[in-house]
């Protein structure tokens, strides 16, 4: 009887645990949560358990749970590089979360995590991204070091031509070299293409005050990837710079013709912006109409309201 009791109540808790699973894949993280514990409760040492409940609190900010859960796991196989990546990245987000005095404490031991699971794993790509993004944005005083940070992007440059030119252009645009910066995301573009290597070049040019290239780029993207977000990004330049005011009323009806509630930027900046192309172009009654439903969806939409004022001094 007790054997049959056993047998029972280990297929019983492995069908919950799947059931864990598949919530947490399709993120439901709340109702994966209390699975995940409850299976802890009988396994305390399951790996994957482990690492499923702090990736979930990860996902919720909470990260003195996702620095608990780690850190057990790290404790319980050392070896692992990925194990120690979530580990130093639960703790980097911790600092980040505290006064400058606190995070100090936090600095000598995210970089011995993360440098560790580089070590354990000379593949880890996302332990690779998360040191170039420890060494350029930590001071110099604090360890902070660009050469470190390019040795890193260098490693990733073997492992993937893309990641590896990306995390070059990423360095020195931080460092205000937009040039070298166009170059390696241009390098990105042709070793892989994707839509967010394009979205880098973009933004790039936008933040180097090229809105023509930054058009022509995203133009391209649009072609080939069928993004409709690009449609909003074409329209947003061109009614800032003031620049090709026909083609930005196309791209951001086009925008709205496809408009899901999956897209990130929500209608009324769509509304917002065609107010700002016909203004440009002149057309007032028409800007004004635009305008008036971007304050329909939203009513103390401040860039809107400013827009309206605009629009009727003019």
């Amino acid at each position: 009887m007790s054997l049959l009791f056993f047998c029972f109540s280990f297929i019983n808790g492995q069908t919950h645990f799947q059931k864990g699973e598949f919530l947490f894949k399709q993120e439901k993280f709340i109702e994966a949560r209390p699975i995940f514990e409850n299976h802890l409760k009988q396994y305390p040492k399951d790996k994957q358990t482990l690492e499923y409940l702090g990736d979930i609190a990860g996902h919720s900010k909470d990260w003195n749970k996702a620095i608990f859960y780690y850190e057990v796991l790290v404790n319980e196989d050392p070896s692992n590089a990925n194990y120690h990546y979530k580990y130093g990245g639960a703790l980097g987000m911790k600092a980040m979360s505290v006064s400058r005095f606190r995070a100090l404490s936090y600095i000598g031991i995210i970089k011995n995590e993360l440098e560790l699971a580089a070590q354990l794993d000379p593949k880890h790509v996302e332990t690779r991204w998360a040191l170039i993004e420890f060494y350029i944005q930590l001071p110099t005083i604090f360890g902070g070091n660009e050469i470190r940070a390019i040795q890193y992007a260098s490693e990733l440059c073997k492992i993937s031509k893309v990641d590896g030119h990306l995390a070059l252009g990423h360095i020195t645009e931080h460092y205000g070299r937009f040039q070298e910066a166009e170059r390696h995301y241009i390098n990105a573009i042709e070793a892989g293409g994707s839509p967010h290597t394009y979205e880098k070049l973009i933004k790039l040019y936008e933040k180097d005050d090229q809105p023509e290239k930054a058009i022509h780029t995203a133009s391209i993207s649009l072609k080939l990837h069928q993004r409709n977000r690009l449609n909003y990004q074409i329209g947003k330049i061109c009614a800032e710079y003031n620049l090709e005011l026909e083609y930005g009323i196309q791209r951001l009806s086009d925008y709205l013709a496809n408009f899901s509630d999956k897209e990130e930027v929500p209608k009324e900046w769509a509304f917002y912006r065609m107010a700002q192309l016909y203004r440009n172009r002149g057309e007032m009654e028409m800007a004004l109409t635009w305008i008036n439903k971007a304050l329909l969806e939203r009513s103390y939409f401040k860039e809107a309201l400013e827009e309206k004022f605009l629009i009727l001094s003019l």
